[in-house]
């Protein structure tokens, strides 16, 4: 019995410990499973995070370059004249910009333009920027400080005939255009009293002309800067006040320009010729410039021949004003003309060429020692 029991026993701790093997073993199994079953997930969220981090970067990529427009680097090389025609904005000039290849893109030009605060600040004209510049730079270039312009400066009493040539010099344009449009005065706005003739009217002044102005608008530029000085001077009401037309101030001051070497003078010379032109009886002018104006040429005293000249212009033949000015007079021949100086003055005399000193007379002897002086003085 005890033989069987112990079988009996022998059997049942041989069950259990084959059940608990069994459990042992189910359980290294389910380990093993287990083991695997986590691998395989996380090799997923791997190549998961790995596909999600290439598209974010090529994401990133892509709203980069749509956030910042292609722009170039540096100063550029090689020059481009661009223009800025009247009316035209930012965006206008950008897209210009990039069509020369001055800019990568417009809309570089246009960034670079607010974050400097000037996009309203683009002023028409002609401007000289490079190709593959940088936008920015760009920008500072288009400052209406670096406008291509041509400089002109005419002096106080050229003729027409001179400011015309001086113009065409200067600008390098045909001289012929200049004759054509100093002809053409319908289009160049003058005062109705200039009855249609430009000389005295081209103010002289520095002008600054775009190169591709045109030698009428040049014209009518210098017409509208005469317009000015006549309006400040009070020329219409001064002239009225004078017992004048305008014209004829504008005549008399032409003949003070061309007559002072000095602006102190000038009223003087004004007096003289009111005087001259008041006198009882009638005195004629007897100014050489008008003269030399009527014979085109030039000098200090005229010859006898040349006093021999039937023009209108000569002053010493016919009383009164010439036709019309001599040259064209500056602020100051103009405001002498309107308020001459207080004397009874008949002559001057500029006694020493040299210093551009002149003397005034009043009597006929008087006037015959400023001329002994004048040749003493080797004129």
């Amino acid at each position: 019995m005890d033989f069987l029991l112990g079988a009996e026993d022998d059997d049942s701790r041989n069950q259990r410990r084959t059940r608990g093997s069994g459990r042992r073993g189910n359980r290294r199994r389910r380990k093993r499973r287990n083991r695997g079953g986590f691998i395989a997930p996380l090799l997923a969220f791997i190549i998961l995070a790995g596909i999600l981090g290439g598209g974010g970067y090529f994401g990133y990529q892509w709203l980069s370059g749509a956030l910042v427009p292609d722009d170039f680097t540096g100063q550029g090389k090689g020059d481009v004249v661009i223009e800025i025609k009247e009316g035209q904005n930012a965006s206008d000039v950008a897209q210009e910009l990039e069509r020369q290849g001055v800019v990568a893109s417009a809309r570089a030009f246009t960034n670079a333009i607010t974050n400097a605060g000037k996009s309203d600040s683009l002023q028409p004209g002609q401007y000289t920027l490079r190709k593959g510049m940088s936008a920015a730079n760009a920008v500072t270039l288009l400052d209406s400080g670096n406008r291509m312009l041509v400089r002109v400066t005419l002096e106080e009493g050229l003729r027409l005939s001179d400011t015309l040539t001086q113009l065409a010099k200067k600008t390098g344009k045909p001289g012929k255009d200049f004759v054509a449009a100093a002809k053409k005065t319908g289009g160049l706005d003058l005062p109705s009293y200039a009855k249609g003739k430009l000389e005295g009217y081209a103010f002289p002044a520095t002008y600054e002309f775009q190169p591709k102005t045109t030698p009428s608008e040049m014209l009518e530029a210098m017409v509208d800067r005469y317009k000015q000085a006549a309006d400040k001077a009070g020329l219409v009401a001064g002239a009225k006040k004078l017992g004048h037309t305008p014209h004829e101030i504008i005549t008399i001051a032409s003949i003070i320009q061309a007559e002072a070497g000095r602006h102190e003078d000038m009223p003087k010379i004004s007096r003289v010729i009111y005087n001259r032109l008041n006198h009882n009886p009638p005195m004629q002018l007897k100014m050489d410039s008008t003269v030399f104006y009527a014979l085109n040429t030039y000098g200090t005293q005229a010859t006898h021949a040349q006093l021999e000249s039937n023009s209108k212009y000569n002053t010493y033949k016919f009383h009164g004003l010439p036709p019309g000015p001599i040259s064209n007079p500056g602020d100051h021949a103009i405001e002498a003309a309107l308020n001459p100086a207080k004397g009874d003055w008949l002559w001057f005399v500029a006694t020493d060429p040299k210093s551009n000193v002149t003397k005034f007379a009043s009597t006929d002897a008087e006037f015959a020692v400023l001329l002994q002086e004048l040749r003493s003085n080797g004129g």
